[in-house]
């Protein structure tokens, strides 16, 4: 007698993946460390760049509140750097490399490319002494920073858009 084995199941499909979400806390803080950064770096652009400094004030700060608004936005810039870094792999690279996860891909796109001029020329800023150098990498990080914060505020802005739809 031949025993004739039933025939396998077909093999289930795999999983559909679902776009996972980045925690709250972790969305909080990225938010709250990247606006405090932006805010405190428009903040000492106006006071730096567009309040005129007494002339018999005998000083290179043009507003008294200049020096504060630069120890808060050298201070909360490495909070936006780990914030970014916990986004990176999670959100970032995923959304890179997977093709139906490519939503707001276009100021996600802006804010990378972004990122790394104005982090490095925040950098470079602190640390340049030569007067043509300090002016580079002023008008860099200016530059970029303000595309990243352009680009952070349309990336937020389309995502609750898109939000509203579902």
């Amino acid at each position: 007698m031949s025993t004739v084995a039933a025939p396998l199941p077909p093999p289930e499909a795999p999983p559909r993946r679902t776009p996972s979400r980045t925690p709250a806390g972790e969305r909080r803080f990225h938010h709250a460390a990247t606006l405090l950064t932006g805010l405190t770096g428009l903040a000492l652009f106006a006071l730096k760049d567009l309040v005129e400094a007494d002339p018999e004030a005998f000083s290179v700060v043009s507003h008294p509140w200049q020096p504060h608004a630069q120890h808060l936005h050298v201070l909360a810039a490495p909070l936006m750097l780990v914030s970014l870094g916990l986004l990176l792999r999670e959100h970032v690279l995923s959304r890179l490399t997977d093709a139906a996860r490519r939503r707001s891909r276009k100021t996600g796109l802006l804010l990378t490319l972004a990122f790394g001029p104005m982090a490095m020329s925040g950098y470079l800023l602190q640390v340049a002494v030569e007067p043509a150098w300090r002016a580079v990498w002023k008008w860099t990080h200016l530059g970029t920073g303000g595309l990243f914060l352009a680009g952070y505020l349309a990336h937020l802005a389309l995502a609750r858009l898109r939000a509203r739809k579902r």
